[in-house]
C-alpha cells in the first residue's frame, strides 16, 4: 500500500524485529554456531569494509562499477524514461548514481536502507546533484515487509535497483523467496537490475575474503569486538582467527570464526563453551552461473532480458522484467 510522503524526510518504516542480543543468543546456542552478517555494519565494521572494496584482491565492487560505467547508456535505454527507481541498500550511493545519470528524466528515486544517517548523508548529496528528481527515502530492513510512499508525479514503470551481491547471502530456497517479493514489488510490467557474484576459479574467490593485508580478518573479527561492546560479552579476540573458505559442491563461500582452543564466553547470564577449532558462520555468499540464477528468478516470476559481465565474467548485473 502506498502513502503520501515529503520529499525531504526520511520516512521510518522499519517494524520491530529481534535485537542484536536476541539474535546472538540464538545463534550461538545453535549448531553449528552462527552469527547474523547484517551486524557486520556497525561504524567500524562499515569503514572496514569500505577498506576491503578497495582492495586489489577484492573483485566485486569495482567490476561491477566498470560494467555500469562501460554499459550504463544500454542499462538506461532498456530501463525506459520516467521510471521509479527503488534502491535497495544502495549505501552512500556510488552505483544509483551512474544509473541515474544515465537515465531518461526518472520520475522518482527510493532508496531503501537501514541505516537513517546514511539515507540522510546520500539523500542531501543526491538533492545536490539531481535537483529535479524526486527522493524518498526509506529507513526499512528491506528483507520485512515495508510500504513504499505515494511520489508526486505518476511514474512509467518500477524497476528495483539491488547492486552489489547481497543476493548471495540467501540460502537458494530463501533467494527464490526473496525475489518472489521483488516481483511484487515491481509490479506488473516492472523491472528488477541486480547485481550477481558468479562462479569462477575458487582461488580468484578465497583471495577476496582473504586478503593478504588481513582487512577481512579485522572485519569479521570486529562482530565479535561489536558483541563486547555493546552486549557486555568477553570474546577474547586474540584467540579466535578469520577463515574463508570456497565450498564448490554448495557454489558458495563460507566465512568462519574459528576457537583457537578451549574456552567459555559469558554473554548476560549466558555461557558458550568453544573447542579448539570449534566454527562460527558469520556469512555463507552463494556464486551463481548466469544460467542457474536467470531460472532461479524464473521461479520466482521474473522473465529474463539481458544480463551484463565483464571481459573475464567474474561478475554480472542482470535485467529482469515482469510480465504484464
Amino acid at each position: 500500500m502506498n502513502h503520501p510522503a515529503s520529499s525531504t524526510a526520511v520516512l521510518e518504516a522499519a517494524p520491530p524485529k529481534l535485537s542484536f542480543l536476541e539474535e546472538t543468543i540464538a545463534g550461538l546456542s545453535q549448531s553449528p554456531r552462527t552469527l547474523p552478517c547484517k551486524f557486520f555494519y556497525d561504524e567500524r565494521g562499515a569503514q572496514l569494509f569500505q577498506k576491503i572494496c578497495d582492495l586489489p584482491e577484492y573483485y566485486i565492487t569495482r567490476t561491477e562499477l566498470q560494467i555500469l560505467r562501460l554499459n550504463g547508456t544500454q542499462i538506461a535505454s532498456m530501463l525506459g524514461a520516467r521510471i521509479e527507481l527503488i534502491g535497495l541498500g544502495t549505501g552512500a550511493g556510488t552505483k544509483t548514481r551512474i544509473l541515474l545519470e544515465e537515465l531518461a528524466e526518472p520520475a522518482v528515486y527510493i532508496p531503501i536502507d537501514i541505516s537513517k544517517e546514511q539515507l540522510q548523508r546520500s539523500t542531501e548529496r543526491f538533492h545536490e546533484l539531481f535537483p529535479q528528481l524526486e527522493i524518498l527515502p526509506i529507513c526499512a530492513d528491506y528483507l520485512e515487509r515495508f510500504e513504499l510512499p505515494l511520489p508526486r508525479r505518476p511514474s512509467s514503470r518500477s524497476v528495483v535497483y539491488f547492486p552489489g551481491s547481497t543476493i548471495g547471502n540467501f540460502e537458494p530456497g530463501a533467494a527464490t523467496e526473496f525475489l518472489r517479493r521483488l516481483v511484487d514489488l515491481a509490479g506488473d510490467g516492472g523491472g528488477l537490475l541486480i547485481g550477481v557474484d558468479l562462479q569462477k576459479d575458487p582461488h580468484i574467490i578465497e583471495a577476496a575474503y582473504n586478503d593478504s593485508a588481513g582487512v577481512t580478518a579485522d572485519f569479521n573479527l570486529n562482530l565479535l569486538a561489536r558483541a563486547n561492546r555493546e552486549l557486555g560479552a568477553d570474546f577474547d579476540l586474540r584467540r579466535w582467527t578469520h577463515r574463508a573458505i570456497y565450498n564448490t559442491s554448495a557454489g558458495r563461500i563460507e566465512m568462519y570464526l574459528i576457537s583457537e582452543g578451549n574456552q567459555t564466553v559469558h554473554l548476560q547470564d549466558r555461557q558458550f563453551h568453544f573447542q579448539p577449532g570449534e566454527k562460527i558462520v558469520t556469512e555463507y555468499s552463494y556464486k551463481h552461473t548466469p544460467e542457474g540464477f536467470a531460472a532461479l528468478a524464473r521461479k520466482a516470476g521474473f522473465e529474463f532480458e539481458r544480463i551484463w559481465t565483464d571481459d573475464a565474467r567474474l561478475f554480472g548485473i542482470f535485467y529482469f522484467t515482469v510480465p504484464n
